[in-house]
């Protein structure tokens, strides 16, 4: 057994944040284990001029991490399960889930504002989001705003933008709730796989018994489906793609969406199946999809 466990972690407010959740968790169920937590400034981080898919796409927030690990100067990553790569190096599998966060997308306006004024666009760098958007408001017009969350708000209060959309979970674990102005349903905006989990990632011939308990059985199965309904299309985080699922008793039922670029086809669909069954589950509808 470890006597220091080491959690790599980008240095947003956020980040550190969910690090500090998993710390907090693994001090609880482990008296006298010490747990720290390095932080680093990912390669998404810094360039932020540019559209993510531009630039090499979500990866580049773990890129600095996954090097982190291989290099043993972390044993454990903390990501936003929905920024991780649908495929992973099999020598840095995810090690544990957590429960999920409110998995929905939220409507931020400027401090002070009471509804969207149109005559400015709205910050939001995601394809998924702004297909949805634009089906419940259909006069939007889109800007890219890039960032970690503050530095959004900041730019949404000083006026660049009339709105922006963020995750609801990243705002709570902020105690920014109060920032929120509209909920939009999962049915009305799909979320990303993965949206609302925290996913830790370690070294695959590592011993993992520090973390017992920790892993959500239920975030785990909608995970699985999520992310092999995105892998099933060839899709990155970037893909405007969006899953989720839910689970009731032994049922699962996977809600889901894709934009084909190429032709230019929208397909949303939904599949349930048992909850053993949900990486099938996401391949199935994926391949509905794609038939389509």
């Amino acid at each position: 057994m470890k006597n220091r466990v080491v959690i790599g972690s980008r240095e947003s407010r956020l980040a550190v944040i969910q690090s500090e959740m998993v710390r907090d968790y693994i001090v609880s169920r482990n008296p006298g284990l010490e747990v720290e937590i390095l932080t680093m400034k990912t390669t998404g981080d810094k360039i932020l001029n540019q559209a993510l898919e531009k630039i090499g796409g979500k990866g580049l927030f773990v890129k600095e991490l996954d090097c982190a690990l291989l290099e043993k100067r972390s044993d454990l990553s903390v990501h936003s399960l929905k920024d991780v790569p649908m495929e992973l190096p099999g020598e840095l599998p995810l090690v544990g889930f957590s429960r999920r966060e409110d998995p929905r997308d939220v409507l931020v306006l400027p401090e002070g504002a009471s509804e969207i004024d149109f005559s400015k666009p709205v910050g939001c760098s995601s394809k998924r989001r702004m297909i949805q958007f634009q089906q419940l408001y259909p006069q939007a017009v889109f800007q890219t705003i890039r960032g970690n969350v503050q530095t959004r708000l900041r730019k949404l209060d000083e006026g660049q933008y009339s709105a922006t959309i963020l995750a609801a979970a990243g705002l709570k674990r902020l105690g920014l709730e109060h920032r929120i102005s509209r909920y939009f349903t999962t049915e009305e905006m799909i979320p990303a796989a993965g949206q609302a989990i925290l996913a830790v990632q370690g070294r695959a011939e590592d011993d993992f018994e520090f973390l017992q308990g920790y892993s959500d059985k239920e975030a785990e199965v909608c995970a699985l489906a999520e992310r092999a309904f995105v892998r099933a299309l060839g899709g990155s985080c970037s893909t405007p793609v969006a899953a989720f699922a839910r689970v009731e008793g032994e049922t699962l039922s996977l809600n889901a969406l894709y934009l084909d670029e190429e032709k230019g086809n929208l397909h949303t669909g939904r599949k349930n199946g048992s909850i053993r069954e949900a990486e099938q589950i996401g391949r199935d509808l994926a391949e509905q999809f794609l038939r389509e």
